[in-house]
């Protein structure tokens, strides 16, 4: 009689043995399928990390360019103030209206007087704008004030080229940062 309570005893303790392995084995399979999912999101946040690197690259590219820029306009706008103060102290120039181009025409002549260095830089700004304009080289005649016009108009478009340049720039910028 021993002999079968034993048994009973034994076969209690193996039906539990058997139902803790059946939880065991799910818990298990359920902390392999997280151990999966983690490994993919690591591997999803390693491509964004890459993303984000590449982006940054980008950044700093796009911030070089934007200080080049931003020099070049600098510059222009340097250059358009020049231009315009040469333009202000040009001398007066008179047109026919039967003229489709317009040509100088000195009105007064001047007095010879003591040459500045801002004189003789107009002087040279008038020579390379009427070579400019296919004009025969003068040694010394006034600037003609539609060449240095049209080089001002010249440098607004290209100034407003650069600044839209420069907004794709960052718009592109922006995208890559928020596509990351």
């Amino acid at each position: 009689m021993t002999g079968k309570i034993l048994d009973c005893v034994l076969m209690l303790l193996l039906v539990a043995a058997l139902g803790y392995g059946v939880r065991l084995e799910k818990k298990l399979s359920a902390l392999r399928a997280g151990q999966q999912a983690f490994a993919t999101a690591v591997t999803e946040l390693n491509a964004a990390a890459g993303r984000a690197e590449a982006a940054l690259g980008s950044l700093r590219a796009s911030g070089q360019e934007t200080d080049l820029l931003h020099d070049r306009i600098v510059k222009a706008r340097e250059v358009k103030a020049q231009l315009e103060a040469l333009i202000a102290r040009a001398p007066d120039t008179a047109r026919t209206p039967q003229q489709e181009t317009p040509k100088p025409v000195l009105v007064a002549a001047r007095a010879p007087v003591a040459a500045t260095a801002d004189d003789e830089r107009a002087l040279r700004m008038a020579a390379l704008a009427e070579r400019i304009q296919g004009m025969a080289p003068a040694t010394r005649a006034p600037a003609p004030v539609a060449a240095i016009l049209g080089a001002l108009s010249a440098g607004r478009t290209a100034n407003q080229a650069a600044k839209q340049s420069l907004n794709q720039s960052r718009r592109n910028l922006d995208e890559d940062l928020f596509a990351a």
